[in-house]
């Protein structure tokens, strides 16, 4: 049986690829709870399955190293993708079209998909998905000239980049965040896709399936076997929404999103059952090419609240539609067209199980110095600035006075 890759064991059937650690941190990144399919399957070693490959990827300070499984089933994964190309996975990407006109592999090729003529198309997968054209160094300054406090937090969380994920993925993972935790929503989904996924292949003890398509979320009988699961009311607004896409719209909807302006894909999306603002905010940010959107939950409100003296006209206590837009467009304000992104920085930052990089990089002071500290703390607002990005030039916001 195939193990998981461990650069350690040798570097032949890896692949690189230069990305600093300032760019890309894959153990920030990849369980933030952006993407809910990559497990850390040895020190600093993430696995998944991506682009209808199973993936291992880990990173030295100058370089990306990734290892790219190859299917179990050499045949069906030629049919996969072609199903891919309309209804899951990196439907309309560049790298999925060329991946169509590769020619077939040898039967005697190793596990690992290594072949020259891949190397290019695996490259233009990877800065797809992690959308390495945006440089998080400048962005980052930018913020940070902009917004004193995502300064101070920034030189700790280095590297949190947004995905630009499947939106099929994206949209039904999201939709079983409703009162949940990452840890939970994590198992819900591989249940998802072990119960109606295509396999990929296994490694060690662990089988890797793709994501399911719209249409086989729609059957009729999914709704029943995800209750058995565990989903709960989940499992309806699951088998409504991929049905209501397919019976209103056709497979292609959600990816043709991308090309529509932020709000109206928002609305679009709404129109889902269990879909609400906030969900579709991160189906937006997350697979839909709308890095203005910033999803508002409980998180981003305390934020908003403690480090941003941000408070509600009315002294409200939940977050209601005028008060998350309000939150929203603060935020849009002080961090420009990619506040999406720096939303997710700051979001990254106030999960528990980080905290512990606070705690490495600002060792607890005494209480009297602690005390002082807080006595000279300022309002976290820093000079006006003007952020912009090669991907939005010219994106209208408005600055900060």
């Amino acid at each position: 049986m195939a193990s998981h890759a461990v650069l350690s064991s040798g570097s032949k059937m890896w692949k690189s690829m230069a990305c600093a650690k300032s760019e890309l941190r894959l153990d920030l990144t990849l369980s933030c709870g952006q993407s809910f399919r990559w497990r850390e399957t040895a020190e600093g070693h993430w696995t998944g399955a991506m682009g209808g490959r199973v993936w291992t990827l880990t990173q030295t300070d100058d370089t990306l190293w990734y290892h790219v499984y190859k299917n179990q089933d050499k045949q069906k994964e030629g049919s996969d993708r072609k199903r891919r190309s309309g209804i899951s996975l990196a439907e309309e990407n560049t790298a999925e079209k060329r991946f169509k006109g590769a020619p077939e592999k040898d039967e005697e090729e190793p596990l690992a998909v290594s072949s020259v003529q891949n190397r290019e198309l695996d490259e233009e997968m990877l800065r797809d998905y992690f959308q390495l054209d945006v440089r998080m160094d400048d962005l980052y300054k930018e913020w940070g000239a902009a917004d004193c406090h995502f300064k101070r937090i920034a030189s700790i969380f280095t590297g949190v980049r947004m995905l630009r994920q499947d939106p099929t993925e994206c949209l039904f993972s999201f939709i079983c965040t409703s009162n949940n935790h990452i840890s939970r929503i994590q198992g819900m989904v591989e249940r998802l896709c072990q119960a109606l996924g295509s396999p990929l292949c296994q490694l060690d003890q662990t089988s890797y399936h793709d994501f399911p398509s719209v249409s086989a979320l729609a059957d009729s009988s999914v709704e029943a076997h995800l209750r058995d699961l565990g989903f709960g009311y989940r499992a309806r607004f699951v088998h409504q929404s991929a049905k209501q896409i397919l019976d209103n719209h056709g497979p292609q909807w959600l990816v043709g999103l991308r090309s529509v302006p932020y709000l109206e894909a928002r609305d679009a999306l709404r129109t889902l059952p269990g879909v609400g603002t906030k969900v579709a905010d991160c189906v937006c940010l997350m697979s839909l090419d709308k890095p203005e959107a910033v999803p508002i939950d409980t998180h981003m409100w305390q934020i908003a609240k403690r480090d941003y003296k941000y408070t509600a006209n009315n002294g409200q206590k939940s977050i209601t539609e005028k008060l998350y837009r309000d939150i929203g467009d603060f935020f849009r304000k002080l961090w420009g067209p990619y506040a999406g992104w720096a939303q997710s920085v700051l979001f990254c930052s106030d999960l528990k199980k980080f905290q512990s990089f606070k705690e490495t990089a600002h060792p607890k002071q005494p209480k009297k110095e602690e005390e002082d500290k807080e006595d000279k703390i300022v309002p976290t607002f820093c000079n006006k600035k003007v952020i912009t990005c090669q991907k939005h030039q010219g994106a209208p916001f408005l600055e900060l006075k």
